[in-house]
């Protein structure tokens, strides 16, 4: 799992920005250790004229070429995609509420490496800032026999107003001279230097481990094994990350911008039954989610809330989230501001979400958020909010691809036919046809009441 903030380059410079790259053995887009890749402005996309300070390639561990017997089985402690069902981040950028949903997808995608076809485990990111979808990627990932992870491309989808804007950032080893790329050595040591990407123009990264054997504070207590890393970008940006075992990526990010994790399955989870006050959270977060926030409603969650969380541990990060957006929310009830007590609403509604994932599976707690974007869905529709019942759409349609594996036939067909309406719907902006299917959406996976 990787940070997405990265740069999105206009489609005029990309071939630009490769050609500055020096004559490599590894292709036109393949920097090898002693080219100059060149500094290339965010904002514009234009070239600069220094080279970015890449080690030296006596430091570098992916020089290698690795062998894929069973790629499937990633099993790395600091990327451990096979063994990860979900993870949930939370924070902040550009000083807005930043949440992503990491999970390990049933299918996998077949990778053509010279010749040699690599079977590669799909990781769905999805990005949401103030609640609503901003990017999405699908990441491709296979682990080589000496127990190195290896990234072989991505999907990327980043949206604005709801719908898809561009698909800046994709790419995919194998085509373009594009190389498959280590994200996480077998056993890294401090000074190892490796390219996570390596295709200049399109994405690069280069990363310093700076840091290993580190004790990290995990949601839910120490965690030993970490390591911290230095990552060093195409436009002269630099970042910190940290990745640990039983979770990969654990947290990112300079200065005002942050990312952590808020919870992972099943590295967090733990036998028991869904205690009672998350319970009652559960459903006044609902209360609030459905339709006009009275001061009673808010009270009712902001009580629930405080219950839950004297009666249980708490991860620091979601109990700092939560109690943010129950403030916006009163903010916003007060204010009379209709479109900010939706997003806070929705942002409580998915931080009660979040903290399930410790006592239900995966599985329950998707189909709750199946439920939980169908009734935005009809909210929106309601509201008049084109951009806001496309994202909507595009929230299910991401769920349901981590559900639909598990879903009997008949219930399979109606809602993919439903979901299929609803796409529809919301590409020619007949809101009405949405509010419509929503209800029907909800109830096609509908769970037994709480």
């Amino acid at each position: 799992m990787k940070s997405r903030r990265k740069l999105l380059w206009p489609e005029a410079v990309l071939g630009a920005v490769v050609l500055t790259v020096g004559a490599c053995s590894g292709g036109a887009g393949n920097a090898r250790a002693g080219d100059c890749v060149h500094v290339v402005d965010e904002q514009t996309g234009e070239t600069g004229k220094e080279c970015l300070p890449l080690a030296p390639e006596s430091d570098r561990v992916d020089l290698t070429e690795p062998k894929f017997t069973d790629p499937t089985r990633i099993t790395n402690p600091l990327h451990p995609t096979a063994e990860t069902d979900q993870v949930v981040m939370g924070g902040q950028t550009d000083g807005e509420p930043f949440r992503t949903e990491v999970s390990t997808l049933p299918d996998t995608k077949t990778i053509n490496l010279g010749g040699d076809k690599v079977q590669a485990l799909t990781s769905q990111y999805v990005a949401f800032q103030g609640g609503r979808v901003l990017e999405v990627a699908l990441d491709w990932y296979a682990q080589a026999d000496d127990g190195s992870v290896w990234y072989l491309g991505e999907d990327v989808f980043n949206y604005e107003d709801g719908v898809v804007a561009d698909t800046e950032g994709t790419w995919q080893a194998g085509r373009d001279n594009a190389p498959a790329a280590m994200i996480m050595p077998a056993h890294p040591e401090r000074g190892d230097v490796y390219r996570p990407e390596n295709l200049p123009g399109v994405v690069f990264e280069e990363v310093t481990v700076k840091e290993t054997d580190r004790t990290v504070d995990g949601p839910y207590g120490p965690v030993e094994g970490a390591i911290t890393v230095h990552e060093l970008h195409l436009d002269g940006s630099t970042e910190d990350k940290t990745f640990a075992p039983g979770y990969g990526e654990f947290s990112t990010g300079n200065g005002g911008d942050l990312e952590a994790v808020s919870l992972a399955a099943p590295a967090d989870t733990r036998q028991g039954p869904l205690p009672t006050e998350l319970r009652t959270l559960d459903r006044a977060a609902r209360a609030v989610q459905d339709g006009e926030v009275t001061a009673a409603d808010l009270g009712a969650v902001r009580d629930a809330w405080t219950a839950y969380r004297d009666s249980d541990a708490v991860p620091e990060l979601l109990a700092t989230q939560m109690t943010r957006d129950l403030d916006s929310l009163d903010e916003a009830v007060t204010a009379k501001d209709g479109q900010e007590t939706l997003a806070a609403a929705l942002r409580v509604a998915q931080n009660t979400s979040d903290l399930r994932l410790r006592y239900e599976p995966v599985r329950t707690v998707d189909l709750d958020r199946f439920a939980l974007w169908a009734r935005q869905l009809g909210i929106d529709a309601s509201a008049g909010d084109e951009g806001a019942v496309a994202g909507d759409v595009t929230s299910l349609e991401l769920v349901w691809e981590r559900l639909k594996d598990g879903t009997g036939g008949a219930v399979a067909a109606a809602v993919t036919t439903d979901l299929d309406a609803a796409r529809a719907a919301a590409d020619r902006k007949d809101l009405a046809k949405a509010a419509e299917l929503a209800p029907g959406l909800a109830e096609h996976l509908a769970q037994p009441t709480r």
